[in-house]
């Protein structure tokens, strides 16, 4: 009989032992007090005892990164997609007012390749230091005959804990409230099975190729990381009352801004308001986009939104800028009629 191992079908085992060995250090440097488990055993632990609430309330979130692996892999850059993974979950996190706990991650590929895999490491580490949320734990997936050759993918994973008188759920937003947008850094991750296909498909640029109108590679602007938004967001909602909060994503103003909103309330959205990314004029310019299809899949440069009382609009705008945010009032919540739309984008 033949004696057929693992390895011979495509799966090195010692290779995920001394991942485990690399990547233990870097992980680490995460950690805070509520962690209580080492990376490496079967399951992350994490204490509740460092919390003093009298109602907590978990909040958990999911995401990936979409088809901005497939930039990553273009420009052959793979050390900063993580931060973009732990962006996407720890900024949903944020939108109840909940502080984010830990992270997990899981990282599926043919073979594992430990030089790209410290790297994503790398990436969700120095995400998850930004937003204060300890790494403990993940899985890397090693499937061969699945995934192509230079292929992989990502998942993340966050836990957040919030008060529960405390949760913001957009139910006390009224007529004659604000809406005040937090800059994003570009693109973020969202809308990149359009971005690729007119820029990587129809005009065939590399990596290196200068984009004129941001000064920048187009490496360097299609894998700008997402901002996070979790210190200068856990800030504000400490010292004003804030009735919904949006993180715009997959889905941009018309899909995202909605959830949060009462069935009477519609968002009105001022275009001009605020300032606009480069990126989304040369990418409008080059395929073609129509405007309402440009807010419709992406955010414009506005990657997070708050609702708040016209009365201290002006001092959380003064707030999130001393803190380091741009923000801008872009728009208002007035009555909504029965088959209107919930968001609409208007010229003021």
């Amino acid at each position: 009989m033949t004696k057929s191992h693992y390895k011979e079908a495509g799966v090195d085992l010692n290779k995920a032992n001394e991942l485990v060995k690399r990547i233990q250090p870097l992980v680490r440097r995460t950690f805070h007090g509520g962690v209580i488990t080492d990376i490496g055993g079967f399951g992350g632990l994490y204490s509740l005892n460092c919390t003093d609430m009298e109602g907590p309330v978990l909040v958990s979130s999911t995401d990936g990164v979409g088809t901005k692996l497939k930039v990553a892999s273009w420009a052959d850059r793979h050390d900063t997609i993580g931060i973009d993974l732990v962006a996407m979950c720890v900024n949903d996190i944020i939108v109840q007012g909940a502080r984010p706990l830990f992270f997990l991650d899981y990282i599926a590929m043919s073979q594992i390749d430990l030089d790209l895999l410290e790297q994503l490491v790398t990436g969700i580490v120095a995400g998850c230091k930004e937003a204060n949320c300890p790494l403990i734990g993940g899985e890397t997936a090693e499937m061969p005959g699945f995934y192509g050759e230079n292929d992989y993918d990502m998942a993340g994973f966050a836990v957040g804990i919030v008060e529960n008188a405390d949760i913001i759920d957009g139910s006390t937003i009224h007529v004659g409230d604000q809406i005040i947008g937090l800059a994003s850094t570009g693109l973020h991750s969202n809308g990149y099975s359009l971005v690729r296909r007119i820029v990587l498909e129809q005009m065939g640029m590399e990596p290196d190729k200068l984009i004129a109108q941001c000064g920048r590679s187009a490496a360097d602007e299609l894998l700008e990381p997402t901002r996070i938004y979790v210190d200068t967001v856990l800030k504000t909602i400490r010292q004003f009352r804030i009735a919904g909060m949006a993180h715009i994503t997959g889905g941009g103003f018309y899909d995202n801004i909605p959830r949060i909103l009462p069935r009477t309330c519609q968002a009105l959205v001022y275009r001009g308001s605020w300032k606009v990314p480069p990126i989304f004029a040369f990418l409008q310019e080059q395929g073609g986009i129509p405007d309402e299809e440009m807010f419709h899949v992406f955010n414009n440069g506005i990657g997070f939104v708050m609702v708040v009382d016209p009365k201290v609009a002006q001092d959380v705008i003064d707030f999130l800028i001393a803190a380091g945010e741009e923000a801008f009032r872009i728009g208002e919540i007035v009555p909504r009629e029965r088959e209107a739309p919930a968001v609409r984008v208007v010229l003021r």
